[in-house]
């Protein structure tokens, strides 16, 4: 029970699962599009389960008058499925179901997904996705349908408490092309680059150089120094 609604639950912490809660979806071809998720309630959380099949046994108390003529089914169908079992075509449930208690709930009318940090705010649909955690209202009823009878799962809201790992399935492009691209390769050297001046221009040690035949005796005064007589 939950304010005062025998019907409705409070789920603890549950990892949320088939995610559509942005935008609604038909569960078959020509189907009426809802939106829904699917709630993987960890089987040791026993206080959520006992207030979930308390309220199963309360919306079959009010179907019993109101929607099944008094007649209660021999068998009740139910909403609720153990993750560690098969699906009701027979398929086991995926992995991110084992020590699940397995809940469908959906509802006609767009479910507000707000964050534990402010409740007041809608969270941006990037903010929602299957594999993220959060805690539920749900409230159930009885149904007779074509002569199906039952109790089902509608959807209230949702509280995103953390974040979680995807369950969507896709994979990230580093892990998609992994091995594949490689690192930017460092800029190659410039060779051709002019060499640096590490200093100031070699100082000239000698003379400016001497014209052309010039015998080295010449002194450059016109006298002949062996003779002194002038050339």
């Amino acid at each position: 029970m939950y304010q005062n609604d025998p019907m409705k639950v409070l789920t603890g912490e549950v990892r949320l699962s088939y995610c559509n809660l942005t935008t609604p979806r038909a569960s078959q071809q020509g189907g009426e599009p809802k939106f829904s998720v699917t709630l993987l309630i960890p089987k040791t959380d026993t206080a959520t389960k006992a207030d979930i099949d308390a309220a199963i046994n309360a919306a079959a108390q009010e179907a019993l008058t109101k929607t099944w003529n008094g007649a209660r089914p021999p068998v009740l169908k139910v909403p609720i499925h153990d993750g560690d079992g098969v699906r009701q075509s027979g398929v086991p449930f995926g992995d991110e179901c084992k020590g699940h208690w397995v809940i469908t709930a959906s509802t006609k009318n767009k479910p507000q997904v707000v964050g534990i940090d402010n409740i007041n705010c809608e969270l941006a649909p990037s903010d929602i996705y299957s594999g993220m955690y959060g805690r539920v209202t749900i409230r159930f009823f009885g149904y007779s349908n074509s002569g199906n009878k039952g109790i089902g799962c509608g959807l209230g809201n949702v509280l995103k408490t953390r974040d979680g790992e995807p369950l969507s399935g896709q994979a990230s492009a580093a892990s998609d092309f992994a091995g594949i691209g490689a690192a930017p390769a460092a800029p190659a050297p410039n060779y051709g680059a002019p060499a640096p001046n590490y200093g100031a221009p070699a100082p000239n040690y000698g003379a400016a150089p001497m014209p052309a035949n010039t015998p080295p005796w010449n002194s450059g005064n016109g006298i002949n120094p062996i003779t002194g007589q002038p050339m």
